[in-house]
């Protein structure tokens, strides 16, 4: 039962949250780029949230602890703060976008940002279904270990990887192209969490100085 109530809690949440932002500065609910994106958004979530509860319930826990308050590190404090500032200044400036007809996004290109944000979310939950310890927080639990395998193999952050190609798809599905400058910003926040995050993982997860050998990149195979 608690575990619906969260589920439910957390689809309630996410529209309310997205519908705010996006129909407001709209000034319209005659927005249909939004409406789409946030049934994306929620069948793109949802379905892994539900697998996650039942079947991995401790990871699930870990997902749920997020945002600022939650994390122990006071750099990662201020850069949650920063990427949630940036998704909101994406989906306001989008919105702002569709209202004063700054930009013509075609439909083509609008499918090509919800495909991007549905595989974005997908990927992230790929990367929580290899390793039950990628929580939502910069933490280093009791038992954990360094997980290099799966798509750990190929780069260092497959979870950012994913969040980042969400990132981009969204102001494409909002119909925005101006929305895509805002996310040039929020990309330099998720630099400056990953630098923070590796800093905190050599000096706490035995291992990982050994794994940042083998797997030389960050997020780009070949680039960083």
């Amino acid at each position: 039962m608690k575990i619906a109530v969260e589920l439910i809690g957390s689809a309630v949440g996410s529209v309310l949250f997205f519908g705010v932002l996006l129909f407001w500065p709209a000034g319209t609910f005659d927005y249909w780029q939004a409406w789409v994106f946030i049934a994306v958004f929620l069948v793109a979530t949802m379905g892994p949230t539900i697998h996650l509860a039942i079947d991995l319930p401790d990871a699930f826990q870990r997902r749920l602890r997020s945002g600022p308050l939650a994390e122990t590190r006071l750099a990662q404090k201020l850069i949650n703060l920063g990427i949630m500032a940036s998704v909101i200044a994406v989906s306001v400036v989008s919105a702002l976008d569709h209202r004063f007809g700054w930009s013509s996004v075609p439909t083509a290109l609008v499918v090509v940002g919800d495909v991007l944000v549905a595989v974005g979310i997908g990927m992230a939950y790929v990367v929580i279904i290899q390793n039950n310890y990628a929580a939502a927080t910069i933490t280093v639990e009791t038992g954990q270990v360094v997980v290099s395998t799966g798509l750990y193999g190929i780069v260092r952050h497959p979870m950012y990887v994913g969040a980042l190609i969400m990132t981009f798809g969204t102001p494409l599905a909002l119909g925005s192209y101006w929305g895509l400058l805002v996310v040039v910003a929020g990309v330099l926040v998720f630099v400056a969490r990953i630098l923070d995050e590796e800093k905190a993982m050599r000096q706490d997860l035995v291992g990982y100085p050994e794994y940042m050998k083998k797997v030389h990149y960050r997020l780009v195979p070949g680039l960083w």
